[in-house]
């Protein structure tokens, strides 16, 4: 059976190398407005315009507060003493943080400006301008999560669903796990 350590190891080490692909691509696509593409300071307002016409649910304060959490968790986890001043620290931090949503904004606004001619985020912004564009922008919020957890336990299931095939296809080709 030692013959499969090594494919073990590389099976472990599979989902670090695809994130960091994953990862080398995202970065390689993200830097490519920096490189060559002008856009205008108009076709940036239309897509900054799709981006505050659908911000219902709040995902940079959703974020900061998410980093806030993770930060208290963090701190007083090893420092369980400070908790008050460790309160204080973070509400001060999201305040300090609250007038940064326009540079993210600006930033997702540019990617949709590479991807979206100013004609297409023109139809977009007066789609999402709409009474039927805004309800479902106001619904995607919820749909959204509600889809999200019809992922998460299709996953689980899915999960182990493909294991146990795995191991069958090997069992019958007499390899034991």
């Amino acid at each position: 059976m030692t013959g499969n350590k090594p494919m073990i190891s590389k099976l472990k080490r599979a989902p670090l190398i695809v994130a960091a692909l994953l990862s080398m691509i995202l970065t390689s696509f993200v830097s490519l407005p920096a490189i060559g593409q002008e856009i205008s300071p108009e076709h940036l307002a239309l897509a900054r315009k799709y981006l505050d016409l659908t911000d219902h649910s709040g995902v940079f304060e959703a974020t900061v507060v998410q980093a806030g959490i993770n930060t208290f968790k963090t701190l007083s986890a090893t420092n369980p003493d400070i908790t008050e001043a460790l309160n204080k620290a973070i509400t001060d931090t999201i305040t300090e943080y609250k007038g940064h949503k326009g540079d993210l904004f600006d930033q997702m606004a540019r990617v949709y400006a590479l991807t979206f001619s100013p004609e297409e985020l023109q139809q977009i912004v007066d789609f999402y301008g709409s009474p039927i564009g805004m309800k479902l922008s106001k619904a995607n919020a919820e749909l959204n999560s509600t889809m999200q957890r019809i992922m998460n336990v299709y996953s689980v299931n899915l999960s182990s669903e493909f294991f146990a095939k795995v191991r069958a296809a090997l069992k019958k080709a007499g390899v034991d796990t």
